[in-house]
């Protein structure tokens, strides 16, 4: 079974375009949650461009009372980002290398590069009591240095498996993702996954052993725009169920 979180972060663009809580973030969490959903994800950004710092304080509290739906907030790990994270305790923390002006992530981290920076941080949030994952692209090479920062998850990049899907480079690519996962689970690290994910290239990709989270946003929103959400989130809950 894979756990999916919704990332909100397209409902709270929505919103901030029309300068009233409409919609409501919060309402549209309540409503996923009510649907099944286990997991909501939000990324916040220095411009609070879409969630903003009171969007992830409401949302946090709002979880108080629903302890078996998890909390994950993604960003780079700016001081101000992190003390936010610690500040409402949330279930995970998924750090990405996002510079502040990019307009999504596209990338994952190169750890020797950044080594003594996610050791720090990544024992931070260990010390926190936070589970720690870390934005990777789909390479054994990346996830062999992985144990070097003591990061408990990964989340594969998936965004060149979106982009190949159902194209003739579509299984070269897939058994990319096949080898960095097997190489993830052999060294006992836990693996999710987002990017990009829908509702027609995730069947393919959830064949994939262990993963344990998909974090899925502007695909959900755009299918929930077209199909509804009770529709969206059931097709896709049953995908996660298979």
């Amino acid at each position: 079974m894979t756990v999916l979180s919704v990332n909100v972060n397209k409902i709270a663009l929505l919103r901030n375009s029309r300068g009233r809580d409409y919609p409501s973030v919060l309402g549209f969490v309540e409503q996923v949650i009510n649907l099944g959903v286990a997991g909501i994800t939000v990324h916040p950004r220095p411009d609070e461009r879409h969630i903003t710092r009171r969007d992830v304080y409401q949302i946090s509290e709002f979880l108080q009372d629903k302890p078996d739906v998890e909390f994950n907030i993604e960003g780079y790990p700016s001081d101000d980002f992190l003390a936010l994270v610690a500040a409402v305790k949330a279930d995970q923390c998924t750090l990405v290398p996002d510079k502040p002006e990019q307009l999504t992530s596209d990338h994952g981290w190169d750890i020797p590069a950044n080594r003594e920076q996610l050791k720090a941080v990544l024992q931070q949030l260990r010390d926190s009591g936070i589970r720690s994952s870390l934005f990777l692209d789909a390479d054994p090479r990346a996830v062999d240095e992985v144990p070097t920062v003591g990061a408990d998850r990964i989340e594969l990049y998936t965004e060149d498996y979106a982009s190949n899907f159902a194209t003739a480079d579509q299984e070269s690519v897939f058994g990319q993702y096949l080898a960095a996962a097997a190489r993830a689970t052999e060294l006992g690290i836990g693996l999710n996954a987002g990017h990009d994910l829908d509702l027609q290239n995730l069947p393919k990709f959830l064949e994939i052993p262990h993963i344990l989270e998909v974090s899925i946003g502007h695909a959900l929103v755009v299918e929930s725009l077209q199909q509804g959400a009770p529709a969206v989130i059931a097709q896709y809950l049953a995908i996660c169920g298979a």
